[in-house]
């Protein structure tokens, strides 16, 4: 089987995830998730 790619994301639900995300108030599978999308380096964070 081959991995799906995400060829689109709803705006206001990116922006209320990266709005949880910096108050820390995300679920860990959605942080990792988004950290992905975003490409953001969690070793920094």
């Amino acid at each position: 089987m081959s991995r799906k790619t995400i060829q689109w994301i709803n705006t206001p639900v990116i922006t209320e995830a990266i709005f949880r995300y910096e108050k820390g108030l995300l679920p860990n599978s959605m942080k990792l998730w988004l950290e992905k999308v975003l490409e953001i380096d969690s070793y920094k964070n």
